[in-house]
């Protein structure tokens, strides 16, 4: 059974904690099913990987196989995240009006749901902190946790501003805002942070390890440029990935979004194409975003960023050689997991 098969296979007890959340309330069977349904179309079904990156972290830490109480443990906290994930995608599929997410219709696209979809990412946020209270409450770790998770959330929630607020709603689209700054900004807390510096961080907690500052700055600097080279594979799977692999229609085209691809066409086009850009970036209907296809077709974006991946691995494992007083495997094992991938 792979890593991920056995991740998944704590799912169905993971979510019957979850159900005994809503059922104290004694809401009705109405409640119960809506919550159920939302939990499984919107909780599992993904990479996992923030859940595998979690529980590889405290294995790694314990230099050994984790025992069955010390894998519940990390595989509830994997949980967590993968919840955490849920909550924001849920929210951002309504903000981004997205089509399809991990191969099936986005939850507020399912038929009754709507706008409801923004109060059931409510609930979600809110399960992870009673999973978090019933199975680490008397740990010594148990409060930092709870800031990690909180200060994580917030970071996140920031950077998904400064994606929205790239193209005003009631401003006309200035490519010139789509600057690499922004970009990074907005890599850097909407996805860097809690993809990989959260897993990171909570097994760090759960493995019980004590870091000094300087070990947990290694930590943060590590994920934090892991998570950009990840987004800016997103980016690029976005425009160029098949949906059938990745599980979504791209729309970053359509939705004007302040994109890698986007951010290098715009330091690479000429002043004709830049017109171009400026007509046809943002807008829905398929033939602008050919348009724009075919000028990144045009400036071999997909060349240039094979050579990014490949010079960001590169810096990457350079960075690796000078660390000590942390385990360079666990970063190992993140940038595998990412190399190359495809989804």
């Amino acid at each position: 059974m792979s890593d991920r098969d056995t991740f998944n296979s704590t799912w169905p007890m993971i979510r019957e904690e979850l159900m005994s959340f809503v059922r104290e309330y004694s809401l009705g069977d109405e409640v119960n099913t809506h919550i159920l349904n939302m939990f499984e179309h919107s909780i599992p079904g993904g990479k996992m990987n923030r859940a595998l990156f979690v529980i590889e972290t405290v294995k790694i830490l314990k230099g050994r196989a984790l025992t069955e109480s010390e894998y519940e443990e990390a595989s509830v906290l994997g949980w967590c995240v993968e919840i955490l994930q849920a909550f924001f995608l849920v929210a951002d599929d309504v903000m981004d009006q997205s089509i399809t997410r991990r191969g099936q219709p986005c939850w507020y696209r399912m038929p009754g749901i709507g706008l409801d979809a923004i109060n059931d990412s409510f609930i979600l946020e809110n399960v992870i902190y009673a999973l978090i209270k019933k199975h680490f409450a008397g740990k010594p770790y148990y409060v930092d946790l709870l800031e990690i998770f909180l200060k994580i959330s917030f970071r996140t929630e920031l950077g998904q501003l400064m994606d929205l607020t790239s193209t005003p709603k009631d401003m006309q689209l200035d490519l010139s805002r789509f600057t690499e700054e922004r970009h990074t900004n907005i890599v850097v807390y909407k996805t860097a942070f809690y993809s990989f510096y959260l897993p990171v961080c909570i097994g760090i907690l759960c493995a019980e390890v004590k870091l000094a500052k300087a070990g947990w700055d290694i930590v943060e600097k590590m994920c934090i440029e892991i998570g950009k080279f990840f987004q800016i594979q997103d980016d690029y799977l976005d425009c160029y990935g098949d949906p059938e692999t990745i599980g979504k229609i791209g729309t970053d085209i359509e939705d004007a979004k302040c994109s890698w691809m986007v951010v290098k066409a715009l330091q690479l086009c000429s002043p004709e194409d830049r017109k171009m850009l400026d007509a046809c970036y943002g807008k829905k209907d398929s033939e602008n975003v050919k348009k724009v296809k075919e000028l990144y077709g045009k400036l071999d974006l997909s060349k240039v960023y094979h050579e990014y991946e490949d010079a960001s691995h590169a810096e990457l494992m350079e960075m690796m050689k000078g660390i000590e007083g942390f385990p360079v495997e666990v970063f190992m094992y993140l940038i595998k997991k990412i190399y190359h991938r495809t989804k």
